[in-house]
């Protein structure tokens, strides 16, 4: 699903415009960059938590010529799925359309 499947979605379903829709999906994503930017955790209850964590510097290999190299030090985005989230995606098939997160 892209953002503006998304924004699609969200107007059909809340009965809404889809500009208005757009301005609280980018609201909603400006909200979850910030607080990852300063990294802090971001706790959605029935969905997931996203995180940031440092990865340390590492050695690495140029794929062209084989080389060693050294991968710097950054930060990366984490996601753990909520419990909620593990089991509606590992339900079969026909039980998927009737159930959603809340």
């Amino acid at each position: 699903m892209s953002k503006s499947d998304l924004i699609e979605k969200i107007a059909e379903k809340s009965n809404i415009t889809k500009s208005a829709a757009t301005e609280i999906v980018n609201t909603i994503l400006a909200s979850l960059n910030e607080a990852l930017k300063n990294s802090e955790d971001v706790s959605l209850v029935g969905f997931g938590t996203f995180s940031v964590q440092k990865r340390e510097e590492r050695m690495g290999r140029d794929p062209k010529t084989g080389s060693p190299i050294t991968i710097a030090a950054r930060n990366v985005v984490k996601f753990k799925p909520a419990s909620g989230l593990k089991s509606l995606i590992n339900q079969s098939p026909d039980s998927n359309s009737s159930k959603e997160l809340s």
